[in-house]
């Protein structure tokens, strides 16, 4: 879904989209061209998306269409997603909007963001969910063969971190720290079972993912709570044991560096129970 800037009015006017008619869902599909062009040429449709806001509609954006959303404000002190190629513009322009540009879709009250590519499909299924119910959308998902709610997945969600890389000692460690995330991880130790030094294994885990071993464990710790969160009836004490924490702050002021919420208010926000 794919469109010029110049043509974005265009296709709101031939609809005759009012926040006064009967329809309450507004779509901002992806755009190309240069953000700030976008944002000149497109005033009408900011008021339209501040109006629609105020009226309680359903919003959804894809991709840099996120970029109008954003300036219309209705994105401010929210959670947010947009391509990861524009992650760095987007946390300059609205240093206000908790941007999770590792997440392919975000949902945060009545507004719905999707990173780009094929998260479009997601977007949509999101959207069925939460405007019909959870089951249409899975049957929806099935009958187009897409892989719903993969946004909480661990591969996509890891997928900024978790790049391609050619080091067979990190995805060793990497495959070892997913299949059992509660391990302890003792760098001296890994790094003597793999007979390296512990300086060798932190500049080749640094080299390969950008990241130390310490912090790629928490990341993989925190995207299963953030998976049971939103799937699973278990109180916050027991996701934080099933995944490997004992201390209750410190597994909570982690959770909140890492999501921008608390556990209480991830599951509140995205709890797959509409």
């Amino acid at each position: 879904s794919h469109c010029s800037f110049s043509n974005i009015e265009t296709h709101l006017n031939d609809q005759q989209t009012t926040p006064d008619n009967h329809s309450n869902i507004l779509i901002v599909p992806t755009v190309g061209g240069p953000i700030q062009q976008a944002l000149d040429n497109n005033n009408e449709l900011i008021q339209l998306l501040r109006k629609a806001d105020h009226a309680g509609w359903t919003i959804a954006g894809n991709c840099t269409g996120n970029f109008l959303l954003a300036q219309a404000g209705i994105l401010d002190h929210k959670t947010a997603t947009t391509h990861w190629g524009f992650e760095t513009e987007f946390k300059q322009r609205y240093p206000q909007i908790n941007l999770q540009a590792d997440q392919l879709i975000t949902r945060d009250e009545n507004i719905f963001c999707a990173g780009g590519g094929i998260a479009w499909f997601d977007l949509g299924l999101h959207i069925i969910e939460r405007c019909v119910d959870f089951e249409t959308a899975v049957q929806t998902a099935k009958a187009f063969v897409i892989d719903y709610r993969r946004d909480s997945q661990l591969s996509y969600s890891l997928m900024r971190i978790a790049k391609p890389h050619q080091d067979e000692l990190v995805n060793k460690i990497q495959a070892m720290i997913e299949q059992d995330c509660t391990m302890s991880l003792s760098i001296d130790a890994l790094a003597m079972q793999n007979n390296v030094s512990q300086r060798t294994l932190i500049r080749r885990f640094n080299n390969a993912l950008g990241v130390p071993p310490n912090t790629y464990l928490q990341s993989v710790r925190i995207e299963r709570a953030r998976k049971m969160l939103e799937e699973s009836n278990d109180n916050i004490d027991t996701v934080m044991n099933k995944v490997g924490y004992e201390d209750a702050s410190s597994f909570r002021r982690l959770f909140k560096k890492k999501t921008g919420v608390t556990p209480t208010e991830y599951r509140t926000r995205f709890s797959r129970r509409l």
